[in-house]
């Protein structure tokens, strides 16, 4: 309870922090050099912070989530059919908030200032991509901030121990603490997330002006277009072709958590709401209690949206035009790290700060989208325990047919 208290204080102040940048902006408009001078530098600390503790926190939260599996045969149909379908979710979702995002784009502004001046990379081929996943060194890709390779590491790391078995229990327990430790670290630099954003986004309103405050409307309301869209496009079909309950029914049924999910912006805080939902509709206490704190825990289809819509509003106010291999890197990136940044205060944040580096976009972008973080957070909140919900239906109605077949006599 203090825990959620904390954090809509800190969200808070962070809307706060955007009001005050928004407001000096406006009044240093005839002086943005000074803006940039004396305000900017703590914003850049700020994000050094933000870039320092990304890399250890997806290698350690991965490795982590996967040994606490221990036994993959564990996971068995149940497991497996929830992995694929939370990834493949997630991969949508992400495509979507791509696909609009760049039909809207041109309502975007350019923002004409120094301080966000970029340079685009060179075009990349998806096969280049491909290959870059992978890694040849164990410290480049965590120095370097090569997200999809920090993530392919703790994959490969994650599994080798628990196929060692009984002798990796130190390593679990090692893994296990690191983890904590670099998530306490990072809950520590959240706390300067309301400083961080006033000194960053203060001298962008400087330079800019009304520009700013504008499209953030514009953004927003992508977004939430985006998530009705996967709501009512990805789940419908899901749930009627593979879950076999009408759409109507499911989101009926449903509607008491998404309500308390869009207020309290909590996955973890909406997991009793929504298994009492999800037994309504038929769903197993055995599925449900094994399958919706996993989603809780890695199903991001809001999030992924969420990263997809900010990183082209992001490159659109640097004038940058994603090449294809970018918004495939995004894709990766956004589905993979979804795991990652689980369970982390202001994940959504470092989610982005994660896309926007593998896409090789400026993280300092962030100040743009920051200030109205809990807004987005309580959309894509709401799409992610559907998501979860949506699975437990597909899981449960699966294993029952399996069951049915399993149990007729052969002649």
């Amino acid at each position: 309870m203090n825990q959620s208290k904390k954090s809509v204080s800190l969200a808070m102040q962070i809307f706060i922090a955007l009001i005050l940048a928004v407001i000096v902006g406006l009044l240093m408009q005839n002086i943005p050099a000074a803006a940039n001078k004396y305000i900017k530098p703590f914003g850049t600390i700020f994000l050094n912070l933000v870039k320092f503790i990304v890399s250890p926190i997806v290698l350690f939260s991965i490795m982590a989530g996967i040994v606490s599996m221990k036994d993959l045969k564990k996971l068995g149909a149940i497991g497996g059919i929830t992995l694929v379908y939370y990834f493949f979710t997630t991969a949508l979702a992400v495509t979507i908030g791509l696909v609009v995002a760049n039909l809207v784009k041109a309502t975007f502004p350019a923002l004409a200032t120094t301080s966000l001046s970029y340079t685009a990379p060179q075009a990349t081929s998806p096969l280049d991509v491909l290959v870059n996943i992978f890694p040849s060194n164990f410290i480049v890709p965590i120095s370097e901030a090569n997200m999809l390779q920090v993530i392919v590491m703790a994959l490969l790391i994650g599994f080798s121990v628990i196929l060692l078995g009984e002798k990796a229990e130190p390593a679990i327990t090692t893994i296990t603490r690191w983890n904590e430790i670099f998530m306490k670290c990072m809950e520590m630099i959240l706390k300067l997330s309301p400083i961080g954003v006033f000194c960053l986004l203060a001298p962008v309103i400087a330079s800019n002006g009304a520009a700013v405050i504008g499209s953030l409307a514009k953004v927003l309301l992508a977004a939430y277009l985006c998530y009705i869209l996967h709501a009512v496009i990805v789940y419908s079909i899901t749930v009627y072709t593979l879950g076999g309950i009408s759409p109507a029914r499911f989101f009926k049924e449903m509607a008491p958590a998404m309500a308390f999910a869009f207020s309290s912006a909590s996955s973890v805080g909406t997991l009793p709401l929504n298994m009492e939902c999800t037994r309504k509709l038929g769903v197993s206490k055995e599925v449900s209690s094994f399958v919706l704190p996993l989603g809780a825990t890695i199903n991001m289809d809001g999030t992924a949206i969420y990263q997809g819509v900010c990183a082209i509003f992001i490159a659109a106010c640097y004038g940058i035009d994603l090449t294809f291999a970018q918004m495939v890197t995004i894709v990766l990136t956004a589905t993979l790290a979804s795991v990652g940044t689980a369970g982390v205060p202001g994940a959504g944040m470092v989610m982005l700060a994660m896309v926007l580096t593998s896409a090789g976009l400026p993280v300092d972008g962030i100040a743009l989208v920051a200030g109205v973080d809990r807004i987005f957070d309580m959309g894509r909140t709401t799409l992610n325990i559907t998501g979860d919900a949506s699975c437990t239906i597909i899981v449960s109605n699966l294993l029952k047919k399996r069951e049915a077949k399993n149990s007729i006599p052969r002649t």
